[in-house]
């Protein structure tokens, strides 16, 4: 028998009527054998997320304000959770034993990963599957950084001894035993890391979502869902905008070679997106995989005759950046040219004294700057030697008015990064699906 890890999300447990799909969607596979599951999430828009109110408590003790108001909000979710579930479970001992260790000023580390281990109790009894604390298995070094090795020597031994376990997510063991949180998309790192501790065939993230897709739906009418990503193209999409896994919270799986599947809780009959391994063959040549961009970004275009035969000038110009604490997303030139391509978030009030500083250092002979700017990036390894892909991407949108004021392409040729204003966004966005994809 297959081992597939299953991680749930906020929205998938966040009550009894969702709760009772993720029994369903687990007993309906009995290579489900490793459970990890989020804190409960948003039941309607104005809900609060349970991990946001364990901030909110840890913080009111910091601040010497009562807090018994929120935590009791906390406590009746859970209640109410386990009545609508209809457990024998007196969960009420844990929720005083939190609320003590509050009082007496836990981490807020500690405060918010309670969310996981509470449900975690939960699902455990629902499902009569051991629960394990990753406290047992995860493991921070002394600077805050995940211990890779030894928690992947942990994780593999340790969970070798469970036929089937629940691994609550969000949170491992930093020195003195103490609770210590990743920073974010918490539980997709720990299902990333059960997935490869037990040697999964798949890594299942399910979700309120039936999987990627090709652009973003709020610019795009319907966009296709798309089938399948490799590890590769989803670091693009996701880089430029696209809400997806992080690359960090399945870097664990990536290096493993282990397949992720996204799939919806509500919709588990639906395909979902299959993320594989980069050196999986392509199946599909000529095509796109998906696109997505970013808006606010500024653009300053150097030139200088004969800049090429200037040794050091592209040091000198990033030099500028460095000294300010600026980072740059792209830096194509030319043999006379270099565009700086910027967010504006490292630029605020930065811009004026940046150019100065490249007019002192670099001498250019002109400099332009471009601002309000966006970046839109078309991704797939479809696209790789593939003639016409750049000319079928342009000529559309140059039918649709769009002028391109930055291009970008690697030489891997997985992507083509265009940049263009950002008032022509949504257009080109549109047009370049409608090219590939209608």
């Amino acid at each position: 028998m297959g081992i597939k890890v299953a991680k749930f999300g906020g929205t998938s447990l966040a009550d009894a009527n969702q709760i009772r799909k993720v029994q369903s969607i687990i007993l309906a596979d009995k290579e489900r054998r490793y459970i990890v599951p989020s804190a409960p999430g948003k039941r309607y828009s104005s809900d609060r997320k349970i991990t946001d109110l364990l901030y909110l408590c840890h913080a009111h003790v910091q601040q010497n304000v009562p807090f018994n108001d929120i935590f009791n909000i906390i406590a009746d979710r859970y209640l109410e959770i386990v009545r609508d579930l209809d457990l024998s479970l007196a969960l009420v001992p844990y929720l005083d034993e939190i609320k003590q260790k509050i009082i007496e000023e836990a981490s807020a580390d500690f405060t918010a990963s309670r969310g996981e281990f509470l449900i975690g109790i939960i699902l455990a009894e629902m499902l009569g599957y051991d629960i394990v604390d990753p406290c047992e298995i995860i493991f921070f070094d002394d600077s805050g950084k995940l211990d890779e090795k030894r928690t992947e020597e942990e994780t593999e031994k340790h969970l070798s001894l469970y036929e089937k376990a629940i691994i609550p997510g969000f949170y491992g063991r930093i020195h003195d035993c103490k609770i210590k949180t990743f920073p974010r998309s918490g539980s997709d790192i720990t299902g990333a890391i059960v997935a490869r501790g037990v040697h999964a065939d798949v890594y299942e993230n399910w979700t309120d979502v039936s999987g990627l897709l090709m652009a973003d739906p709020n610019i795009v009418d319907n966009p296709k869902p798309i089938d399948t990503i490799t590890y590769r193209e989803l670091r693009e999409i996701a880089y430029m905008g696209a809400h997806v896994l992080h690359d960090e919270a399945i870097f664990p799986v990536r290096e493993a070679g282990i397949p992720v599947k996204i799939k919806n809780t509500n919709m588990p009959g639906d395909p979902g997106t299959l993320i594989v391994k980069d050196a999986d063959p392509i199946t599909h040549t000529g095509t796109i995989t998906g696109i997505a961009g970013r808006k606010d970004f500024t653009i300053i275009v150097i030139e200088k005759a004969l800049m090429n035969t200037e040794i050091g000038y592209g040091r000198r110009l990033l030099s500028v950046l460095e000294v300010n604490g600026i980072s740059f997303e792209h830096m194509p030139s030319g043999i006379d040219t270099i565009s700086l391509v910027i967010s504006d978030s490292w630029l605020c009030y930065k811009l004026e004294k940046v150019l100065q500083e490249i007019k002192s250092d670099c001498k250019p002979d002109s400099i332009e700057v471009y601002p309000n700017m966006a970046l839109i990036a078309t991704v797939g390894r479809g696209m790789a030697y593939t003639p016409g892909i750049a000319a079928k991407l342009f000529t559309a949108l140059g039918n649709n008015n769009v002028n391109v004021r930055m291009i970008d392409q690697g030489s891997s040729e997985i992507n083509i990064i265009v940049g263009v204003e950002t008032d022509d966004f949504e257009t080109a966005v549109r047009a370049i699906y409608n090219a590939f994809v209608k």
